[in-house]
């Protein structure tokens, strides 16, 4: 294990790899965590699917599609966290229509833009092996955003999550929060794309928290856990698919998906 490792750093690409997979495992354990105790897994992946509009966008645009992402990944979180809020029935069905839409658009103005797009699939499946210096200063800002609007706004994104109705009672701005709350999981999941694509996206923004929930009550103990495991699940499948040669995106997710069935077993068994 260890000589693969010091193999792998050998490597420029898989030196960048690693680094991605700490940044978004960071991202993950903090934002995650909100994800699993506000049960709000739909939401996140119609953006991850409605972000891929922001995908064509930038490749019509001729500009990095991570920024195209990051505006589309935004504004369909506000959409959705308005549609959570303020529509009492039928929000997953709303949902669903926007994550189409968002993906039609993509669709569309990737079909529009001239030229060869080479890199497109890493987008939907993920490819962490060839996160460039740039998409690492990308994800490097907006850990740090995420990191500060989470530290400043802390204690009211627990109340919102475990009794909102309190919240209001005592004055906090539940829906303002709610919708800054989504912006920040419309943040990770752009830098999650990176690694596992958006159809993955999913997992790996909720599989450590939802193993590190089953162990844990205290929130910052899953969120530390969640990023831990994070890094772990990362690390181990960059090197199961640097060792076997399969892709990386997806072998991160079935060590991810395989360790959630081994915390569930240990859990019965501690039951």
């Amino acid at each position: 294990m260890l000589e693969t490792i010091l193999e792998l750093l050998q490597f420029d690409f898989m030196r960048n790899a690693l680094f991605a997979g700490v940044l978004v495992s960071i991202a993950c354990g903090i934002v995650g965590t909100f994800v699993v105790i506000n049960r709000i897994v739909f939401i996140s992946g119609g953006i991850a699917h409605a972000a891929y509009g922001g995908i064509g966008l930038g490749y019509y645009l001729q500009i990095n599609p991570i920024f195209g992402a990051i505006v589309f990944a935004l504004l369909s979180a506000l959409g959705m966290g308005l549609v959570v809020r303020k529509t009492a029935q039928r929000a997953d069905s709303l949902i669903g229509v926007m994550w189409a839409v968002g993906m039609a658009i993509g669709i569309i103005l990737i079909d529009l833009t001239p030229g060869y797009k080479a890199d497109l699939m890493s987008y939907l499946f993920g490819s962490i092996l060839t996160v460039s210096h740039e998409n690492l200063i990308i994800m490097l800002v907006l850990d740090i955003i995420i990191l500060l609007v989470v530290s400043l706004f802390y204690k009211e994104f627990l109340a919102i999550s475990f009794d909102p109705t309190f919240a209001i009672t005592r004055n906090v701005p539940v829906d303002s929060l709610y919708l800054l709350l989504v912006g920040v999981i419309a943040l990770t999941v752009v830098m999650v794309m990176q690694v596992v694509g958006l159809i993955l996206v999913i997992a790996l923004l909720t599989i450590p928290a939802a193993i590190a929930s089953q162990f844990f009550k205290d929130i910052k103990y899953i969120i530390l856990v969640s990023m831990s495991l994070g890094m772990l699940f990362t690390t181990l499948g960059l090197i199961i698919s640097y060792s076997f040669n399969v892709t990386s995106g997806a072998t991160i997710i079935l060590v991810s998906g395989m360790s959630y069935v081994i915390s569930l077993v240990v859990k019965n068994l501690q039951n």
